[in-house]
């Protein structure tokens, strides 16, 4: 039994063609990352170039980021090869790892979705019995893995990510290349919403996502709870 898991992060600090700031969303990274060590698993960070991870500078605000979190985050081991040398996909060996989840924040809607190194590893993670995991905008990088018959992984399944309406109320819809929930639906996916940023997570067979930055410890715990029941 795989006891590694793979946290996927963006590389990406703007939006797109702006000085608007962007990165990792701490608290969808950190909050996972606690609640999965707390229940003895190893952490791994990837990201699509490998490297420096910038965070959201919103994300720091004390409003976003509990005790845990800063305590994830202070310590070298995040600092380091969580934020500043991530592996990059190449070096990343799929059979290693039990599930892979990818994190939020509005950079990965830039390097996420048509990362095929990416896909790659995610699909292979699934095929061996892994578990697909992600929260808020991390969806991006589910919405276009297909399955070895071409199908679209997502096809069928219920999953959720940030949705359209939170999308709008975060003030970034005409800044974001796309909408999670509209390609999640024309890709044939059951898209599921909860309240605007309470937790809500939902899982399908070997696919759990999560809405929002509210959801990323819910995610943790639903995987820890299939992952520990696997082992026994």
């Amino acid at each position: 039994m795989h006891q590694k898991i793979l946290v996927v992060e963006t590389n990406i600090a703007n939006f797109a063609g702006t000085n608007h700031l962007t990165g990792l969303w701490l608290g969808e990274s950190a909050e996972f990352v606690t609640v999965m060590e707390h229940a003895g698993f190893t952490i791994d960070y990837v990201s699509p170039n490998g490297g420096y991870v910038p965070l959201d500078p919103r994300s720091m605000k004390d409003s976003y980021v509990n005790d845990e979190t800063l305590k994830t985050y202070l310590t070298n081991d995040y600092q380091s090869r969580g934020l500043a040398a991530t592996l990059s996909p190449q070096q990343v060996n799929p059979a290693d790892y039990a599930a892979i989840y990818f994190t939020g924040g509005h950079g990965v809607m830039f390097d996420f979705f048509n990362n095929q190194p990416l896909q790659k590893l995610a699909l292979s993670i699934y095929e061996q019995n892994g578990y697909l995991c992600s929260v808020c905008h991390g969806i991006a990088g589910l919405l276009n893995v297909k399955l070895a018959n071409g199908n679209y992984l997502i096809t069928g399944k219920k999953i959720t990510g940030f949705t359209t309406s939170e999308e709008l109320l975060s003030g970034n819809s005409k800044r974001v290349p796309f909408l999670n929930e509209k390609v999640a639906t024309s890709h044939g996916a059951d898209f599921q919403k909860g309240m605007p940023f309470k937790s809500f997570v939902v899982q399908d067979g070997h696919l759990i996502t999560g809405q929002n930055p509210a959801s990323p410890k819910e995610v943790a715990e639903k995987l820890v709870a299939n992952l520990k029941n696997k082992k026994d």
